[in-house]
């Protein structure tokens, strides 16, 4: 078959070292390399014979010959140069770590989801025959059942030396640069061992020394706990030179590799497993390897992309086992303190992770119109009480509001830092104007008209905005009269301190009246009600004071007064995910009191069955349902993931006939 044509981008040490393996490898070969100068990107093709020299690396994805490209630029480089990579419909080979966090790396992954690109992160190692018949022994249980891992990986730079490798801007630190190398080593140990690929820890402590002036780690040690008892010690550092090996140790002995990163740059290193089992002679394993890491790590990438996978095979790194390392450093950072300066929200970027104005890159989702409101409002509302820190926020929200959604759905009682996170995220990235920000507040107890007035101002100073679009009552008191709220709720609308206006778990009886009461006094009304809908009947709030709409009298309420309904979750909470969901597993104490009954699990049957019919998941047909009603209806999803975000936004393609929606809802009882 044809070669691979591989374009690097980055001319530093390492692609070098890849450069160096493509050429013993079988599946690819250099055609291309990208530098910031013309000048290193010349001098790079002559010595390692590449094609094409590029002095920029937008200039290499935009040739249409090569195939692949593999990313070796500094750390925060990595996750814009590798969507846009995926955007160029280019395979990618991307340098450990892959990003920052796991938030880069989820948004790097969704790009190569989307764009339906092959997506790896180079731990090298990983594709080294050493790896495969340490995981083989392990499995075999050599040295019975593991408790102990100990890996390290740590190199002497220099105490607070400078360098790439101590610089907050370019993500220094142990970590990052080469302590990924030992997380990944024991959730592979600790998986083998358990009878799987990786295992993830249940528990993670640390502790670790910051370097002067520029505060990242310098040297740290984190104890990793794993199901079964095992327990993993991970030491890292670029200020401390230590013995960089991995020992193993069983209830009938132990396995040390004194070369388990594999990671010599111009030769193969020796491979060698050492065995020391109770009651039997130390064992040398040695493993022929005539190529260095990186010639088999080309090849691994080569492979699968000619078979036309988007994903490396075990032991290589897969999406999920990428994604789950970096949450483990992640976790050992947070243990040590140490966050970096572009983490924190006072340093939120103008533009995206790709480098790029935030714009709607496509239509705003079926939009609408609410009543008293000057903008059009997505159909899918993001919840924002699910993104815990900036990195997390600027994925997500960048992610829905590139796809067409503009609304966000906020409350007093999800607390100040949320709030300040929305409002950052819409001052960096200057979309004000763009989006509708609904404001919530009066929950119990402090649901009165004073409560009220206070926290909506608390909000909007924590937003940084003067104008709610939407102001919604997370609560209803019906000890204060309806005519009390609605006063109030006018005053703000006449300061321009909100637009429209509603409530949350507000009886319909209750809507009823304050509207009649506004339309008695001139007043404006309610625009909105926010109560619960999905296919799945709420059978005990899931929340003190909840009311759902899944009834006949309420339902046929709405489609009357054509109220529009803002549900809350409107997938019942993941009910309709069947690995999430059945009759057997009880391990969410919530999902089982709120949502588990006889005629639920019989709607998520159907909803099985449906999806099927159309082509996707369950849980985009109880989306569907909700928003197929006969009646105007935005509904508000919280996804922690840009999978789930883009999940929910299939249910809006689906257009349920009048029979499959009573089919779903059990009041029909033929097959729709």
């Amino acid at each position: 078959m044809q070669k691979i044509k591989w374009g690097l981008i980055a001319t530093g040490h390492i692609a070098q070292a890849f450069a160096k393996g493509l050429k013993n490898c079988e599946t690819g070969e250099l055609y291309a390399v990208a530098s910031r100068t013309d000048e290193k990107a010349k001098a790079f093709a002559e010595e390692y014979g590449a094609e094409k020299a590029f002095g920029s690396y937008q200039a290499l994805l935009d040739d249409r010959e090569v195939d692949a490209v593999y990313i070796s630029t500094p750390h925060p480089m990595h996750t814009e140069w590798a969507i846009k990579a995926a955007e160029a419909g280019k395979h990618i080979l991307c340098e450990k770590p892959m990003a920052i966090n796991a938030y880069e790396t989820m948004a790097i992954i969704e790009a190569a989801e989307v764009n339906g690109v092959f997506l790896m992160e180079a731990y090298m190692y990983r594709c080294n025959p050493q790896t495969t018949r340490l995981i083989e022994l392990l499995k075999e249980k050599v040295i019975g059942d593991i408790g102990v891992i100990k890996a390290t990986f740590s190199f002497g730079g220099g105490f607070g030396s400078k360098g790439r490798t101590w610089e907050n801007a370019l993500g220094g630190g142990g970590i990052l640069d080469v302590g990924g190398y030992t997380t990944s080593y024991a959730r592979m140990v600790a998986g083998a061992a358990l009878g799987k690929d990786c295992s993830e820890p249940i528990e993670i402590k640390a502790v670790g020394t910051l370097g002067p002036e520029t505060g990242v780690d310098a040297y740290t040690c984190a104890v990793l706990k794993f199901e079964g008892g095992i327990i993993a010690q991970c030491a890292t550092g670029v200020g401390l030179t230590q013995e960089n090996i991995v020992q193993i140790f069983g209830s009938q002995g132990k396995i040390i590799l004194p070369h388990p990163y594999a990671a010599g740059r111009s030769q193969a290193e020796p491979a060698e497993i050492h065995v020391y089992k109770r009651g039997s002679e130390p064992e040398i394993i040695k493993i022929d390897s005539p190529v260095t890491s990186y010639a088999y790590e080309a090849d691994v990438c080569g492979r699968a992309i000619m078979a036309g996978e988007k994903q490396a095979n075990y032991p290589a790194m897969n999406w999920e086992d990428s994604l789950n390392n970096m949450q483990v450093q992640d976790a050992w950072r947070k243990e040590i303190g140490l966050l970096y300066d572009s983490e924190k929200p006072e340093n939120m970027p103008s533009v995206t992770y790709a480098g790029r104005t935030l714009e709607h890159r496509k239509p705003l989702m079926r939009p609408g119109r609410i009543e008293h409101l000057d903008k059009d409002v997505s159909r899918l509302i993001m919840g924002v009480d699910n993104q815990v820190a900036s990195p997390h926020v600027q994925a997500v929200f960048d992610h829905y509001f590139e796809n067409g959604g503009n609304t966000f759905d906020t409350a007093f009682g999800y607390g100040e830092v949320k709030s300040r996170l929305v409002g950052q995220w819409m001052k960096s990235r200057g979309v004000r104007d763009d989006v509708v920000v609904i404001s919530k507040g009066a929950h119990t107890p402090n649901c009165n008209p004073k409560a009220l007035t206070e926290q909506l101002n608390s909000q909007l100073e924590w937003f940084g905005i003067e104008c709610a679009d939407i102001y919604i009552m997370h609560r209803d008191n019906p000890e204060i009269p309806v005519g009390e709220f609605m006063d109030v709720l006018n005053e703000h609308v006449r300061a321009g301190r909100i637009k429209a206006f509603g409530g949350s778990n507000w009886s319909l009886e209750r809507v009823e009246e304050a509207n009649a009461y506004a339309k008695a006094n001139g007043l404006q009304s309610m625009s909105v009600v926010s109560n619960n809908l999905s296919l799945a009947v709420m059978e005990k709030p899931v929340w003190g004071g909840c009311i759902h709409v899944h009834d006949e009298e309420s339902l046929a309420w709405l489609e009357k007064n054509q109220m529009t309904l803002l549900p809350w979750s409107s997938q019942a909470r993941g009910f309709f995910i069947p690995e999430r969901a059945h009759p057997d597993k009880r391990e969410d104490p919530s999902l089982v009191n709120s949502w588990y009954s006889d005629n639920n699990f019989k709607r998520q049957k159907r909803a099985i069955e449906l999806a099927g019919k159309y082509g996707v998941e369950p849980i985009n047909i109880s989306l569907a349902w909700v928003l197929c009603q006969p009646f105007p209806v935005h509904a508000l999803i919280g996804p922690r993931c840009l999978a789930e975000t883009r999940s929910s936004m299939r249910s809006l393609d689906i257009q349920l006939t009048p029979q499959e929606m009573a089919y779903l809802d059990l009041k029909r009882d033929d097959s729709a």
